[in-house]
This record gives structure tokens, sequence and C-alpha cells, in this order.
């Protein structure tokens, strides 16, 4: 399982990378347009933060300190940061992994998240589709907005 969540999460930070990589004006990254209230370069940020929270803080020990206003309230960050942001993360989530073991995954995740406890197998699952989820709308948002 610990393989599978390490090829799942490279995967998709590695499309996050390509995403933010293929906009033509980098301004639009922070586009939004009508009832699309977030931009891609909000919905990055989020990414990293929530993936440096949960996976980096909580199993791999790290100083992340999260604030997740910033996250959507951030604008106009190069595109060059990002990239360097996701980057950081992708070796982060990996680090963190690589120190948990099959047992490790059927422990209680060591804060609630949700409204009960889960185990760590389950939120690092959720992790998954919530990256792909966002993943997603910034491939929409690109295509649609990045003109």
């Amino acid at each position: 399982m610990i393989e599978t969540l390490k090829t799942l999460f490279n995967r998709d930070l590695n499309k996050l990378k390509l995403e933010i990589e293929s906009y033509q004006n980098e301004s639009k990254i922070w586009s939004v347009d009508k009832t699309i209230a977030n931009s891609a370069g909000n919905l990055c940020l989020h990414l990293i933060g929530n993936l440096n929270t949960y996976i980096g803080a909580q199993i791999g020990k790290t100083d992340y300190i999260r604030n997740r206003e910033l996250e959507f309230s951030n604008k106009d960050i190069s595109k060059e940061i990002l990239l360097a942001q996701i980057k950081a993360t992708t070796q982060t989530v990996n680090d963190a992994l690589t120190l948990l073991t099959e047992e490790d995954l059927k422990k209680e995740y060591p804060i609630i998240v949700f409204e009960a406890k889960t185990s760590t197998e389950f939120l690092l699952i959720h992790l998954t589709t919530h990256l792909a989820y966002h993943l997603g709308q910034i491939n929409y948002h690109r295509r649609l907005l990045d003109n």
C-alpha cells in the first residue's frame, strides 16, 4: 500500500507541476471568472499546504505550520516559486511515506481531521483523492482561462 500511495502522489504532483508549467500566460494562473471562485494558483497553494500539513508535519515530523487562509488569499506568486514549492512538497511526501510501515497505516491518524478518528491509511487515501480532485479543477481552469 505504501508503494501504491507513493506512486499516486508522485503521479499527481508531477501532473500538478505540468499543469502550472503549461500556463502560457503566467498571470492567468491567478485568474478567476464568473463562477470560478478559486484560481489555479490558489488551488495549487491549497494542495501544497494540505500535503505539507497532513503528511509532512504529522507523519514526516517537519516543522511546517499551515496558514490555510493565505492559501486562498495570496496572489501573484511567480510560476517559478509555485514550481519550487511543488518540488519541495513532492520530496516531503516521499520522505514521510518512506518512514511508514504497513502496520503504521492501520494505526489511528494522530489528529482528528474529519468528524471522527480515522486510520492513517484512510487519511492518506483521502489525500490522494483530494489532490486528484483539485488537479482536475486546475486542468479545467487552465484550458478555460489561459487563452
